[in-house]
């Protein structure tokens, strides 16, 4: 039986946006993050993402001790995680670089530490290739920005010990965030699967001529996307079958539902399609920067996050820091 020591201290690996996030979540819940980065500037601009990204943040969960001056950085990884308790990785996605990272990050880090890649389509199955202990290694992939969005998917390789998964999706509840085990390991997991079929549709309906750029966005955010934010998909059909609920849906809207699912094809991606689908998006983002879009997506989604807090308690986690972990 696989045994991992209570999480202290974190080790981010990678500190682009998704690890940036990731220091920026574990620091704001109260753990002490040493992270490390090869590229010229990392540390300078890992510093400054934390600071512009605190205050949001912090308004989803404050653990008591949190500040962004439990912060650590070096450039060079065995002293990085050399004392981590947990290692959430974020390295470029390709699968030799993460082979190569994950035997280097199996070698230097604590044998009763685990090792979780942010990896968002390579199987640990391939990344843990080349551990000697694969057993501690798992996948633990959150949704962007990851010191907002709750989500993480939680999947193990052939070689990891079924105690990691678990304990992996302990930590991560414990932290606020919202785990789902992935029971079978498949590329791109599950989130992004479930996104880049709905977005061949879009794009399809955009070909056609059926929708412009904006109105198709407005198709999901302001109808389905807005129902989605509260419930997921089967729930919300559970809803829709009336009194018989999801029994009665079943039997009587699923099967036209899915008579027409042979109706769907796939669109034929052109460079004139991906120009209409630009200049749609830039004429939407009416001159806004990706900066401002970004700081209006977090302000609405840290208030739709305190609308689920408050009407469903399950909906979130305590903001405790690692003083009241009990396990990893």
């Amino acid at each position: 039986m696989t045994s991992h020591r209570p999480v202290h201290r974190v080790a981010i690996v990678g500190t682009g946006t998704i690890g940036a996030g990731w220091a920026t979540h574990y620091l704001v819940r109260g753990f002490d993050v040493t992270a490390t980065d090869p590229a010229p500037g990392a540390e300078a601009a890992l510093r400054s993402y934390v600071a512009g990204a605190w205050d949001t943040a912090a308004a989803i969960g404050l653990a008591p001790g949190a500040a962004p001056d439990r912060l650590g950085f070096t450039p060079d990884l065995r002293q990085a995680v050399a004392d981590a308790d947990f290692v959430q990785e974020n390295a470029p996605e390709r699968p030799e670089l993460k082979v190569e990272l994950f035997a280097d990050l199996d070698e230097a880090t604590p044998p009763d530490a685990i090792i979780a890649s942010s990896s968002s389509g390579i199987t640990m199955s391939a990344i843990q290739a080349g551990c000697r202990h694969p057993e501690r290694t798992v996948i633990g992939h959150p949704f962007n920005p990851p010191h907002v969005i709750p989500l993480v998917e939680v999947v193990g390789g052939t070689g990891t010990a079924p105690e990691t998964v678990r304990d992996a999706m302990t930590f991560y509840a414990a932290i606020g965030k919202r785990p789902i085990h992935l029971k079978k390991e498949l590329p791109g997991h599950v989130a992004n699967r479930i996104q880049v079929a709905l977005y061949r549709e879009v794009v399809y309906l955009i070909q056609e001529g059926v929708l412009d750029v904006a109105d198709a966005d407005d198709a999901v955010s302001w109808g389905p996307g807005l129902r989605w934010g509260v419930m997921g998909p089967s729930l919300l059909w559970h809803l829709g079958g009336g009194e018989g609920g999801i029994q009665h849906f079943m039997d009587t809207l699923m099967p036209r539902m899915a008579a027409s699912w042979d109706q769907l094809r796939a669109p034929e991606f052109t460079p004139g399609l991906r120009d209409t689908i630009v200049s749609g998006v830039l004429k939407e983002a009416d001159g806004h920067s990706v900066d401002e879009l970004s700081a209006r997506r977090d302000a609405m989604l840290t208030a739709l996050l305190a609308v689920r807090a408050r009407h469903d308690p399950a909906a979130t986690a305590p903001a405790s820091g690692p003083d009241a972990e009990e396990g990893p």
